[in-house]
């Protein structure tokens, strides 16, 4: 068995379908991040706004996502853009929902303390509101990310290649060594995209943040 998963990961084609998976979450994400962060941005001092923007990423993240991928196909049709459209609306809900809460969880009091020391709006948001909602906001992308890479297995359904062509076809021609290899190629990159993330997240942490949580753990 695993003689035949490995030469399954020798096809000449897996590189390419690693490769189309890859570009097709990397996309989607990018894309709901520059969808999310404006919004999440332009709300982040309306109460009303926020909330709206919460609740509507809410009602985002109950949708299946093969229910988008269904919904995307009478519109676009099959390929690599409708599973674009509907791995996009996948990623948005998570990114929206973090960057959100963490934009409006900063402290009102520092915020006033800053606009008193004369801070414009713009140097408001860029030292303290960003940096302390950082983490929270990357914690949204990672789960985005690692959402999208699992969920672009299904894009396989509506053309739109990656990875799950493997584990249909594994199905189509019950062959055991083809639907693992396709489900452990997955499995391996949702995790890869799990730890990349969370050492970026880690980097991006501002060194203040990091030591206070460092001393609420102790």
């Amino acid at each position: 068995m695993l003689g035949e998963i490995l030469r399954v990961f020798l096809r000449p084609q897996f590189p390419e379908l690693l490769l189309t998976h890859v570009e097709l979450s990397a996309l989607a994400v990018v894309i709901a991040a520059l969808i999310a962060l404006p919004v999440a941005l332009a709300v982040r001092n309306t109460p009303l706004g926020t909330a709206v923007a919460i609740n509507v990423g809410n009602v985002g993240r109950a949708v299946p996502s093969l229910a988008l991928l269904a919904l995307a196909l009478p519109f676009l049709g099959f390929g690599f853009a409708p599973s674009l459209v509907a791995l996009t609306a996948l990623a948005v809900p998570p990114i929206l929902i973090n960057a959100t809460t963490g934009l409006q969880e900063v402290s009102g009091e520092v915020v006033d303390a800053a606009r008193g020391m004369g801070l414009s709006e713009a140097q408001i948001l860029r030292d303290i509101q960003l940096p302390i909602a950082a983490p929270v906001i990357f914690a949204g992308v990672r789960t985005s990310a690692v959402q999208v890479v699992a969920s672009a297995t299904l894009a396989t359904f509506i053309g739109g290649g990656g990875l799950g062509d493997l584990i249909v076809e594994g199905f189509q021609r019950g062959d055991e060594a083809i639907l693992l290899a396709g489900a452990i190629s997955v499995a391996a990159l949702a995790v890869a995209t799990e730890v990349l993330f969370g050492a970026l997240e880690k980097v991006l942490t501002p060194k203040g943040l990091r030591l206070s949580r460092r001393k609420q753990t102790k």
